[in-house]
């Protein structure tokens, strides 16, 4: 076999990435034709039917012979169960959450909602000598914090309105407690794709969040850097190595790269 070229190597790449899309929209949507999954990922009719094809060949999709429609198949299921049982969001994300701290050199959470409230799962601390404490396990206010915030983001009008009901806990001076300002910064926070907040949940801490998705683009958790007031006064400065952590993190969790 002729040695491959650069070209070649690019191309067998490319045809792996636009397969794994092939694989999560169908995960996603279920039964599709060729024409809904070309629409879907964004390429020719051709060059779908060529992918389904390799696929259907290793029994990574099936064909439904009535209608013509693909979905996964049984190889999907060996596949699975050659992954870890242990698996674990704290896991995949490790690595990631390691460069981000060693880039901005704060301290790094993973972040999960709880009702009300969130909770770290892991944290990676940055180089700076002056770090944060150890929030693993700890519940935080979800009004009061950024990853709380990316959360809130999220929801619909009803599901923030139960999460919020009643009066806002005002930590400090700074808190947020006024229902209009707090959803003006939801709303910030989901435009822009990052929540930040300072001084709000404790004294000289800041820290900015950016959401952790899945599958069907629901966001399951949060990638947060904090860190003393004085050392992150411009969160813009570090929001997009932020988004670009979670981003990684989410497509790692099987949320589709974009094309």
């Amino acid at each position: 076999m002729p040695p491959i070229g650069r070209q070649g190597s690019d191309s067998s790449v490319q045809s792996v990435d636009r397969a794994i899309t092939v694989l999560q929209v169908l995960a996603r949507r279920g039964p599709s034709t060729v024409t809904e999954l070309s629409g879907e990922v964004g390429l020719h009719k051709s060059t779908t039917f060529r992918l389904l094809s390799t696929l259907e060949a290793r029994g990574i999709v099936e064909q439904e012979e009535s209608r013509g429609r693909y979905h996964l198949g049984y190889g999907i299921v060996q596949l699975a169960a050659g992954a870890t049982r242990r698996y674990d969001l704290s896991v995949i994300s490790r690595g990631v959450c390691q460069t981000l701290a060693a880039e901005v050199g704060e301290t790094v959470n993973i972040v999960i909602r709880d009702d009300d409230a969130v909770i770290s799962i892991d944290q990676v601390i940055g180089s700076s000598t002056i770090t944060t404490v150890n929030w693993v396990g700890q519940r935080s206010p979800i009004h009061a914090t950024s990853a709380g915030r990316v959360f809130l983001a999220s929801m619909t009008t009803d599901e923030r309105d139960e999460v919020l009901a009643g009066p806002l806990e005002r930590f400090t001076d700074y808190t947020l407690t006024d229902r209009a300002e707090l959803d003006a910064q939801l709303t910030l926070t989901s435009d822009r794709g990052w929540a930040f907040t300072r001084d709000e949940h404790e004294l000289g801490l800041s820290a900015v969040a950016a959401p952790i998705r899945t599958l069907d683009g629901s966001v399951v958790a949060a990638v947060s850097v904090s860190g003393p007031t004085f050392r992150i006064t411009d969160p813009h400065e570090i929001a997009g190595l932020v988004k670009s952590a979670a981003a990684t993190i989410s497509e790692r969790n099987g949320y589709p790269k974009p094309m």
